[in-house]
C-alpha cells in the first residue's frame, strides 16, 4: 500500500494547498490570466458536477453523507485491489480517484467550519465567524481553460450563430485527479482488467466451438 498512500497525500497536498491558497488570496469570481487558454478562476460550488445543486441544505447534507459512503467503498477496491496484486494501472487509477474523492469531501464537511466569506475581501482560515456549519462547506474551484471561444456556426441545430467556450468547466486538482483516472481505465481497459478481459475472449471462443 506504500505507493498508493504516497499518490494520494501527494495529491491530497497539492488540491489542499492550492484551494487555500486560492481561498485566503483571491476574492471570488476574480481571474488571473496565465495564457489565452489558461486562467485561475476562483468560485465555489456545493459539490456536484457542474456545479449542480439540488434540494438547499439537505441536498447538500445528502450529497456529503453519500460521498463518505462512497469514499469507503472505494477504499475496500483499492485495498482489496493491492491484496489480489492487481495490474498497477488499475492501482494507480483507483488511488487517483480515491484522492480526488477525499479532497472534495474535505471542501463538503470541513470547509464551512474554517472558512468565512467576507464580502470585498478575501477569507479567513480558522475564522471566528466562519460562513456554514460541519458538512455544509462549499467546493473550492480554480482551474479554468477556456480553449476556444466564439460564435457557432449557423448550420449547427439549436445553438447555431449562438457564443460558445470550449471547454467552459471551472474544475480544481481533485477533479483532475479523477477525470484522469477515468481516462487511465477508459484507455488502458484492457491493461487495467485483464482477467475480465480473458474471460470475455474465452467465453466468445467456447460460443464460437459450439456454433
Amino acid at each position: 500500500m506504500k505507493k498508493p498512500i504516497i499518490i494520494i497525500i501527494l495529491i491530497l497536498l497539492i488540491d489542499q494547498i492550492s484551494k487555500i491558497y486560492i481561498k485566503t488570496n483571491f476574492l471570488y469570481g476574480e481571474e488571473v490570466v496565465v495564457f489565452d487558454w489558461f486562467r485561475i478562476h476562483f468560485i465555489e460550488n456545493n459539490g456536484m458536477a457542474w456545479g449542480a445543486e439540488f434540494g438547499g441544505r439537505t441536498g447538500k447534507l445528502f450529497l456529503t453523507v453519500f460521498r463518505l459512503f462512497a469514499i469507503v467503498g472505494i477504499g475496500y477496491w483499492l485495498y482489496s485491489s493491492v491484496k489480489k496484486n492487481a495490474p498497477p494501472i488499475l492501482i494507480v487509477a483507483i488511488s487517483l480517484i480515491f484522492a480526488g474523492a477525499m479532497g472534495n469531501i474535505i471542501d463538503s464537511v470541513f470547509y464551512g467550519v474554517i472558512f468565512d466569506t467576507p464580502r470585498n475581501a478575501v477569507a479567513t482560515l480558522f475564522a471566528e465567524k466562519p460562513y456554514g456549519t460541519l458538512f455544509h462547506g462549499k467546493v473550492v474551484d480554480m482551474l479554468y481553460f477556456p480553449i476556444w471561444s466564439g460564435d457557432l456556426p449557423s448550420w449547427i441545430p439549436f445553438w447555431g450563430g449562438k457564443p460558445f467556450t470550449f471547454f467552459n468547466a471551472i474544475f480544481n486538482i481533485a477533479d483532475a485527479s479523477i477525470s484522469t483516472a477515468v481516462g487511465i481505465l477508459i484507455f488502458f481497459n484492457k491493461k487495467a482488467f485483464p482477467h475480465e478481459n480473458v474471460e470475455k475472449i474465452g467465453a466468445s471462443e467456447t460460443t464460437l466451438a459450439n456454433d
